[in-house]
């Protein structure tokens, strides 16, 4: 549910998905590890809440587990802008972070 919106929100605001990867394509501890590392902050959302959590100062481990969902994959949609990830789909974070001013 949370991808079909975030993909309408993209599709609204003509921005473009750079790459995709399929959600049968599992990415689990190690790839969040590794988007983690190179990223200068982490946008959290899970249901109302979000977080913004930032590698260096928040520990890495609490950050990858954020990340992941119940199964241990990361959690959908996540998506790279820039050193910012973005991780479920929260309009007011997407608008923020990809800069369509609203």
């Amino acid at each position: 549910m949370t991808c079909t919106r975030a993909s309408k929100f993209l599709d609204a605001h003509a921005l473009e998905v750079k790459e995709l990867v399929p959600a049968s394509r599992k990415l689990g501890r190690d790839v969040a590890r590794q988007m983690c590392r190179v990223a200068s902050r982490v946008v959290v959302s899970k249901g109302k809440a979000t977080r913004e959590l930032v590698p260096g100062k928040d520990p890495e481990d609490e950050i990858v587990e954020a990340m992941l969902g119940p199964t241990g994959n990361l959690r959908a949609p996540t998506m790279r802008v820039g050193r910012t990830v973005l991780v479920g789909f929260d309009e007011a974070s997407f608008a923020r972070h990809l800069k369509t001013g609203g």
